[in-house]
């Protein structure tokens, strides 16, 4: 089993009623079949110690390293889905210009001396980026147990002890956790109760906080569900409007509600790449018409809000 690096002690406090326990089971073989390939991948990497770590569009570790090596132990931990990375020579050039979305964001956001929750996190990529835009410290959740092997990628070099990615859900993290930031994007439209998740956000954020809200839309007044799948995705339980969300955000006790952004997303920003070599947006739109999905709705469109409690 690979463990996390020892919590710092400005974290203790705030994570000792967590569920740790459960974290270190689903960082198992038991857990997930490949487990052990992918740990087998994070102690495989070449010149692991601490290095200096830059968090720009790319996030860049500065290893000097043997290329082959290093870009051979990445590669076990395909695919990539949020980044761009740079280890070294290496470059991660992910199926997401992750970049692109936080170029929309951070304009509108204030993170000086924030601790951050961002739930359905990934890899961790935002998190580097919240860090250095004044975050104090960034807890991320995500269940797939692949994007948290990601993250120990790289902290392997990175060794940041503000940063951490647990494998749980948000129903999973203690009621008396507060933060001054909690993001969700690219998450409620795989909730079936998409207005408990905006809850759930609520319960987590400081009442001098902030919340962002991120979000597949269509351009419809009110939302539609999918009969079975969207752009290819199966685990999509509703696509909102704007109203939708502005309205979930309301029923929760959000004030100060504001849109920040409404962009279409197109194949240059989710593509496949030799990081993330499965299908991708181009495969899920229609090919005689690309402003459709393959199922004929409407192509996908995302948001993102900002709101007070």
């Amino acid at each position: 089993m690979i463990d996390y690096l020892p919590l710092p002690e400005a974290l203790t406090q705030r994570l000792h009623d967590w569920p740790l326990d459960l974290v270190n089971k689903r960082l198992t073989p038991d857990h997930h079949g490949d487990f052990a390939k992918w740990a087998h991948a994070i102690s495989s990497l070449p010149g692991c110690g601490k290095v200096p770590i830059r968090a720009g569009d790319t996030v860049r570790l500065n290893i000097s390293a043997d290329a082959d090596k290093l870009e051979q132990a990445l590669q076990y931990l395909h695919p990539w889905r949020k980044g761009p990375f740079q280890f070294g020579s290496v470059h991660i050039d992910s199926e997401w210009r992750s970049d692109w979305k936080w170029q929309r964001l951070a304009p509108h956001i204030n993170l000086n001396g924030h601790a951050v929750l961002d739930i359905g996190c990934g890899n961790g990529y935002f998190g580097w980026r919240m860090l250095a835009h004044g975050a104090r410290s960034v807890i991320g959740v995500d269940r797939t147990v692949l994007f948290c092997m990601q993250h120990l990628a790289v902290q392997a070099y990175a060794q940041d002890p503000e940063h951490w990615v647990l494998p749980i859900g948000i129903e999973e993290i203690p009621g008396k956790a507060l933060f001054d930031t909690v993001l969700s994007m690219g998450v409620i439209y795989h909730q079936r109760d998409p207005a408990e998740h905006v809850r759930h956000m609520k319960a987590l954020t400081h009442p001098d906080g902030q919340v962002v809200l991120e979000s597949l839309v269509t351009d419809a007044r009110t939302g539609f569900q999918p009969d079975s799948r969207y752009a290819r995705m199966h685990n999509v339980w509703w696509i909102p409007s704007v109203s939708d969300l502005t309205h979930w955000l309301k029923r929760a006790g959000f004030r100060d509600i504001r849109v920040l952004d409404v962009t279409p997303t197109r194949v240059a920003e989710q593509r496949t790449t030799p990081w993330m070599r499965f299908e991708s947006l181009r495969e899920a739109l229609d090919p005689a018409n690309p402003d459709k999905t393959i199922e004929g709705y409407p192509a996908p469109a995302r948001a993102m809000l900002m709101a007070r409690p």
